[in-house]
């Protein structure tokens, strides 16, 4: 009976304690749904589809609305209006970076993705020079890019039109891209240390999708061996799954809708023709391939909250005071997934981003790269390498789908912060 009556006073303790360090900190925060002791508000969310708690969420508390993972409270911002106004309209207070339990365990907040102030700032800076001197943003980049096309070509050519499992080959296209750019070479699929270091990276990316909770970060050393090697690791990281993911996804939803398929064919034979290699100037003249691929970014919905974010001071914002160093969370599936911009957000549907003329539109909705400060330092290259990638084997090659069409399932696989397409095969046929 007694040590009932303890585990109760422990129990009303850790809830009272717990209550009064969420309502006793400094600032205002947003309201949010009531947290439980310890756990905060984990258990009242979907973890396999966070977007749609977040979504359900914000129609009870509004565009911005607190949420506790553990102890810590996290401020999330739903919405364009309210992801604008903080990453854009304020984006130095807003550009912090939240922290993520493997991340400090295993990088210590080193390298450009997960590092604060001076040294993001400074890796961020030295970073940008480098790849610019190393052609990022210049013509030998696109050359890089359009070699590679090639290659992807040979490599997909030796499956002989049978079914296969696109997944190998298309991480190996934008990881050689990488390569050249760092060490400029580029090596063959077959290639043991290219193995060895695709097997690396791809496990190393799997271990920091794991995201919440919070740890102190380090020092502010920026120019030492740890930061340049998870620099490096970083623009790996970034430059290859996110790529390889979103043209892996682009194939599915390509043979999902073979009509679309059909008239991105049409344009590459009219604009380019059969026998000339893609370049970057013809993506002017190919409207429909370009809003192709921006609805297969929009619709994959690569990273649906970002990666957190966190506040560099006290920051009045919608009159409330959020903290410094409080985290932030960015529904960016609520931006990319607008019905009053996207009409039938659900749809995959290259519309959305074409006039009634059929010109190419630009939407300030379009943040797959995130936006503001943080956004993605690899966007210029993710560009040219998507149109590349995809209009050359849309130029080789039918896709064929080993199922009916109708068949296929689309729905995306939520993979610690990102979405992955479910397995699929399909047969590249020349053409």
């Amino acid at each position: 009976m007694d040590l009932a009556v303890d585990l109760v006073l422990c129990l009303c303790s850790l809830l009272l304690l717990s209550l009064w360090k969420q309502r006793s900190g400094k600032g205002k925060l947003p309201p949010g749904p009531t947290p439980l002791p310890i756990l905060g508000n984990i258990l009242q969310l979907d973890v396999k589809n966070i977007s749609k708690s977040l979504s359900n969420l914000s129609k009870v508390y509004g565009p911005v609305f607190t949420l506790y993972f553990g102890m810590k409270p996290m401020v999330v911002l739903h919405g364009y209006e309210a992801v604008k106004e903080a990453l854009i309209d304020l984006g130095e207070e807003f550009s912090g970076r939240g922290r993520l339990p493997v991340n400090e365990k295993v990088r210590k907040g080193h390298g450009i993705l997960f590092s604060n102030g001076k040294r993001w700032k400074e890796t961020r800076r030295f970073s940008l020079m480098t790849l610019r001197n190393l052609g990022m943003g210049k013509r030998s980049i696109e050359d890089r890019v359009q070699e590679e096309a090639r290659c992807l070509v040979e490599e997909l050519r030796k499956t002989n039109g049978l079914p296969c499992d696109p997944t190998f080959i298309l991480g190996c296209a934008p990881c050689n891209v990488i390569c050249s750019i760092i060490f400029q070479n580029r090596f063959e699929y077959k290639d043991q240390f290219f193995l060895d270091m695709m097997k690396m990276f791809n496990e190393n990316a799997r271990i920091l999708s794991s995201p919440w909770l919070q740890e102190k970060p380090g020092q502010e050393l920026v120019y030492t061996d740890e930061n340049l090697e998870n620099t490096i690791l970083d623009l790996f990281a970034a430059g290859t799954e996110t790529t390889s993911t979103t043209l892996r996804y682009g194939l599915l939803l390509l043979l999902k809708h073979p009509e679309v398929t059909v008239k991105v064919q049409e344009e590459i034979d009219r604009v380019i023709g059969r026998h000339r290699s893609p370049c970057m100037q013809d993506r002017s003249h190919m409207p429909y391939m370009d809003a192709v691929i921006h609805e297969i970014q929009r619709y994959v919905n690569l990273v649906p909250t970002g990666i957190p974010h966190a506040v560099t001071q006290d920051i009045n914002f919608r009159n409330y005071l959020i903290p410094k160093g409080t985290d932030i969370l960015t529904s960016l599936t609520s931006v990319l997934r607008d019905d009053k911009e996207f009409p039938n957000p659900e749809v995959f549907d290259p519309g959305h981003f074409l006039d009634e003329s059929g010109n190419f539109r630009k939407s300030d909705y379009f943040m797959a790269f995130s936006t503001g400060k943080r956004v993605c330092l690899g966007e210029g290259l993710a560009r040219v390498e998507l149109f590349l990638f995809l209009t050359t084997i849309l130029q080789k090659f039918t896709l064929k789908s080993v199922v009916d069409p109708k068949d296929l399932d689309i729905t995306p696989v939520v993979n610690g912060l990102a979405s992955v397409p479910p397995f699929y095969r399909l047969c590249f046929i020349p053409v």
